[in-house]
């Protein structure tokens, strides 16, 4: 199962990509939120073979994600492979450059489960298909928002 939201942001594509792969940041987020992640890489630089490993609590319950950069093409976007005990998948971000100073981001991830468990989810998540992909919509949207207003900070 695929799910797909594509956004504008204000600003060119190299510093979108710098952006993106500012790792650190979405690290200390997350630490932010409660998920306790560990880079599990010995890389000095953001780049291909990057792995974290993840835990958090979701629904009452802890999950444990596995992350790894599977693919960098800068400035034209990069992929995250995650597993972790019933769902394996991909994030991929891709962006093009519609003028200097506007770069369009597309991001979708996809699903596949492993277990009936996580075939029993998705199958719900096919059910609300709508409303679901609305909800992505708005959190790409707001995570496009967030790019921007970091990148005018470190202007």
């Amino acid at each position: 199962m695929q799910f797909t939201a594509k956004e504008d942001i204000e600003g060119p594509i190299d510093r979108v990509f710098a952006m993106l792969t500012d790792f650190e940041s979405y690290e200390r987020a997350a630490m932010r939120r409660g998920a306790e992640v560990v880079r599990t890489d010995s890389l000095r630089n953001p780049g291909v073979g990057m792995t974290w490993q993840t835990r958090f609590k979701l629904r009452g319950r802890d999950r444990n994600l596995a992350l790894t950069l599977g693919e960098m093409d800068p400035p034209h976007g990069l992929r995250m492979d995650f597993m972790s005990q019933n769902l394996d998948g991909d994030l991929k971000i891709d962006l093009l450059a519609m003028s200097r100073n506007r770069t369009r981001m597309t991001l979708a991830i996809e699903l596949r489960p492993k277990t009936l468990s996580a075939r029993l989810m998705v199958q719900s998540l096919k059910l609300a298909r709508a409303n679901i992909t609305k909800r992505f919509a708005l959190r790409v949207a707001e995570f496009a928002k967030d790019l921007e207003d970091r990148m005018r900070g470190a202007a």
